[in-house]
């Protein structure tokens, strides 16, 4: 569905916004509940469930742009994306360590943009929160028209590094289909060949005379 049509499916005959189901809603308020919770730190019940309070006002009250939700939302593959993602920080928490320990100044970068799949904009949000969350990598820009994200990736030595970096962006992606994607995402996602090849390219490369 092209994006047009995603804005026009969000809205009914007289171009009013069109109100969303709580299904459809549920996957945004256990987002913002669980952003509540990090922000003070605390996932006590009484924290949570006042969280929750706020995130209907917000979702009910305030005229948000539309957000176009799947309906769809995998319990075990949120579980598993977790418990990566939480991987994944230690990991590249450690790596970043290492290169300002033993490589310092010497620690090559780069920018790179990597063409997304998908056209949610809910997606394409998930995955540059990740990036920026895990050390070692964030996102300086995002074209939303063509799903493009742009980010700065440490210890970039050469082409296949920058691959790799692309990589993981894409498997980053694929786990946030494969946990609240639309079905036709998830259909097109499982009909890819095993390393499918996006289309990116490197931007530049710091560090180089």
């Amino acid at each position: 569905m092209s994006p047009v049509e995603r804005l026009s499916d969000a809205k009914n005959e007289s171009g009013q916004r069109q109100r969303a189901t709580l299904r459809q809603e549920l996957p945004l308020l256990l987002w913002m509940v669980l952003v509540w919770g990090a922000l003070w730190q605390d996932f006590s019940p009484g924290n949570l469930v006042f969280g929750l309070i706020l995130s209907l006002i917000v979702v009910n009250v305030f005229q948000l742009p539309p957000v176009i939700l799947s309906g769809r939302f995998n319990i075990f593959r949120a579980v598993t994306f977790l418990g990566r993602f939480l991987w994944d920080v230690v990991l590249a928490s450690f790596e970043v360590m290492y290169l300002a320990i033993f490589r310092g100044p010497k620690t090559k970068s780069a920018v790179i943009a990597v063409c997304l799949r998908t056209e949610s904009d809910l997606i394409m949000t998930g995955v540059g929160h990740v990036l920026t969350l895990v050390p070692g990598s964030y996102v300086v820009e995002v074209d939303r028209r063509s799903s493009t994200l742009y980010l700065h990736v440490l210890n970039v030595n050469a082409p296949e590094d920058a691959e790799q970096a692309r990589q993981d962006v894409m498997d980053i992606e694929a786990r946030l289909i494969r946990m609240m994607g639309s079905k036709e995402e998830l259909e097109a996602l499982n009909a890819e060949p095993k390393h499918t090849k996006s289309k990116t390219k490197k931007i530049s490369e710091e560090g180089k005379p």
